[in-house]
């Protein structure tokens, strides 16, 4: 999957104070805003809806109610690939917070809160986005006395000596040399070595890479992405994957997420439905590469169920190779009347291959199979909670989008959502360059934004073809920051174009203006108030907003295309040639398409770096403090609504929504009900 997340600082929601009391209670009850239930450190927890749901029948209620659970029972994969330890830390924070008998009105103890908080909204003790190790905030004498004041018995049994806890836990959660970094993208280092992640144990860079070389070559099937699903591991100086399957590693889990794919199976709408489900299951029996090829045809291919979901090790951003696959799962139904658009897109996706600026070599003679549509998320897991995406492209693999095509989504109740928690957050008004682009935005941006995702992934993605000889993977580091680059001015490019108008897909009016104004703003300025003062960008997202930003405004210097401006100490952005703009998209989209088309890692790693990554240290002070003022938050995720099952005669046979809006509550909860794998793996 290709996502594409929430880009605007549109989003950010109103501010609450910085942490609930104990006991599980969020600060709702200070919030002027409903649709935002918790705020602290640079995090705000919003809630979404499902609309709709009551338009399901109840066996397609049943059929959500298993892939939702299946979708949260691979909860402890995805901490586990992010660092080797995290397991063990969430589990002894957890009964900290469980068991500590001192006071909770102490200010370090809020900090506590805080930290744990963080820790869970990113699956490990590393930032989601930044992935530097977030700083505890409290000192380490106070985390002995944390420790000391709890009953050993809510701490997993190998750590219930006081002092064995302690020299395991201190130097992982203060030393700034133990684990500094999840991902570590940077030039010029050995990026394994760097990186925290645990998808490889013992080896060097040049190790795995010569080692998935020489697995290419020995088991001469280009159509398999070797190493995707297992972790690689040097033992005795033998060097081999340990596969994450039911028999392998991870098993636990995968067994459970079986039990509920087995019953999701049973109530499948369609035969093809069905048939995608058994195999999914068959590659989580097996860790087949084959099998999981199988599975992504025939899911590409089900495509009159109204219900979805995605499930299964899915994105290579968390590998700074881009070999291995982080676990996710979505849970989701199609919004009939908001699909229209998309099909419409889709329907007309060879009009707009033919018509891109790229080489006529690299566009696609036949664009095959485009399944979009708007859907409504059910259930949230793995990589995708809480913070989700608001656009998804699957499958990855560019020979099964050649040959059988792909699905594209817009998650319509998560920007819904976004757009409800941010109302009158102040946001627009400190940063926008004049009342009428401000007017502009509250008139046109919300459309504007669903139609950039709904492009970016319905066309973006599955744009553009490889020169034949050229392989996946050819861009190491760099290529999943060149493919949302690429599908970004995709999206940038056609939605000034007047076809949009002509297909009925955008009436007439300044949307793709409100849609320039807000990604230009964003790239030039607003997102790095994401990034602590001093630090790069990281982030794959944001290194691909900064490129195109950065390089549209540099190579419209001589036009004047786009103007930073300065009032009053304050920097603004100003448009001054709609028309020029998108044809520097344009540009820069054949570019990056040659790049992507030939492999040419050198002209992308100096796209990248030159554009992509640096911050101008006194403008990054000045967005800051800015942004400070307003009280906000950068970063937002959400609780999941709970879905109930309905049971007669001991058979599930319905199933209700019950809306949550407790953070702390339901991240104890599923602590609790869906910790399925030992600490360490």
């Amino acid at each position: 999957m290709r996502k594409y997340i929430a880009m605007s600082l549109l989003l950010c929601a109103a501010a609450l104070s910085a942490c609930g009391p104990r006991g599980g209670q969020n600060s709702e009850e200070n919030s002027t805003n409903p649709w935002q239930l918790d705020q602290f450190a640079d995090l705000r927890i919003m809630r979404y809806e499902i609309p709709e749901w009551d338009s399901l029948t109840p066996q397609q209620h049943v059929l959500c109610y298993y892939l939702s659970q299946a979708a949260l029972c691979g909860r402890d994969i995805l901490w586990d690939q992010n660092y080797e330890h995290n397991l063990a830390i969430r589990h002894i924070l957890e009964g900290i917070y469980r068991g500590y008998k001192g006071d909770t009105d102490d200010a370090q103890w809020k900090a506590f809160e805080v930290y744990l908080k963080r820790v869970w909204f990113s699956n490990g003790i590393h930032h989601h986005y930044a992935e530097t190790k977030i700083e505890p905030g409290f000192e380490a004498s106070y985390l002995a006395h944390l420790v000391r004041e709890t009953d050993p018995t809510n701490f997993p049994e190998q750590y219930r000596d006081t002092v064995e806890l302690l020299k395991f836990l201190v130097p992982i959660l203060y030393d700034p040399s133990v684990a500094p970094k999840r991902v570590n993208k940077a030039a010029g280092v050995d990026l394994l070595a760097t990186s925290s992640m645990n998808f490889y144990r013992g080896v060097t860079q040049a190790e795995a890479e010569a080692y998935y070389k020489n697995l290419h070559k020995k088991g001469g099937n280009d159509r398999l992405a070797y190493g995707m699903n297992s972790q690689l591991v040097k033992n005795d100086g033998v060097t081999q994957e340990r596969v994450w399957s039911a028999g392998g590693m991870y098993g636990a889990a995968i067994e459970q997420i079986i039990f509920w794919l087995e019953k999701a199976k049973a109530v499948a709408e369609t035969p093809e439905q069905a048939r995608t489900i058994e195999t999914l299951i068959a590659f989580y029996q097996t860790g087949s590469l084959e099998k999981f090829n199988e599975y992504c045809i025939a899911w590409v291919n089900d495509t009159a169920a109204k219900v979805d979901f995605v499930n299964g090790f899915i994105e290579d951003y968390g590998d700074p190779l881009g070999i291995k696959c982080s676990w996710e799962g979505l849970v989701n139904f199609k919004d009939l009347a908001a699909t229209r658009r998309t099909e419409i897109i889709s329907a007309n996706a060879q009009w707009f291959e033919d018509h891109s600026p790229i080489d006529a070599a690299f566009r696609k003679p036949q664009v095959k199979g485009i399944t979009a549509k708007v859907i409504n998320a059910v259930q949230l897991g793995g990589d995708s909670y809480p913070s989700t995406p608001i656009g998804i492209n699957l499958p990855n693999a560019n020979w099964i989008r050649r040959e059988h095509g792909s699905k594209s989504v817009t998650l319509e109740n998560i920007t819904y959502a976004y757009d409800k928690a941010a109302e009158g957050n102040g946001f627009l008004e400190e940063f926008a360059n004049s009342p009428e682009e401000i007017a502009r935005a509250r008139k046109y941006a919300a459309l504007s934004s669903n139609i950039h995702t709904d492009l970016h992934e319905c066309l973006g993605h599955g744009s553009g073809q490889l020169a034949p000889g050229i392989k996946d993977g050819a861009l190491k580091n760099y290529s999943a920051t060149l493919e949302e680059a690429r599908a970004d001015l995709f999206a940038l490019y056609y939605i000034r174009d007047p076809k949009l108008v002509e297909l009925g897909v955008l009436p007439e009016g300044e949307y793709s203006e409100a849609e320039y104004d807000s990604y230009i703003r964003n790239g030039l300025l607003t997102q790095v108030t994401r990034i602590k003062l001093g630090e790069e960008i990281e982030e794959d997202h944001m290194r691909n907003r900064a490129l195109i930003a950065r390089w549209c405004f540099e190579n419209g210097q001589k036009q004047h295309v786009i103007e930073l401006l300065e009032r009053k100490g304050k920097h603004y952005v100003k448009i001054n040639d709609y028309d020029a703009l998108r044809n520097l998209f344009g540009q820069l989209l054949k570019i990056v398409q040659r790049i992507k088309s030939t492999g040419d890692f050198q002209a992308g790693k100096e796209l990248v770096e030159q554009y992509g990554v640096k911050i101008d240290p006194e403008l990054h002070k000045e967005v800051l403090t800015r942004y400070q003022a307003l009280n906000l938050a950068p970063y937002g995720g959400f609780v999941n609504p709970r879905i109930v099952p309905v049971e007669k005669d001991g058979q599930v046979v319905d199933a209700t929504v019950q809306y949550e809006n407790n953070y702390v509550q339901q991240m104890l909860e599923y602590g609790e009900k869906f910790s399925l794998l030992p600490l360490e793996n």
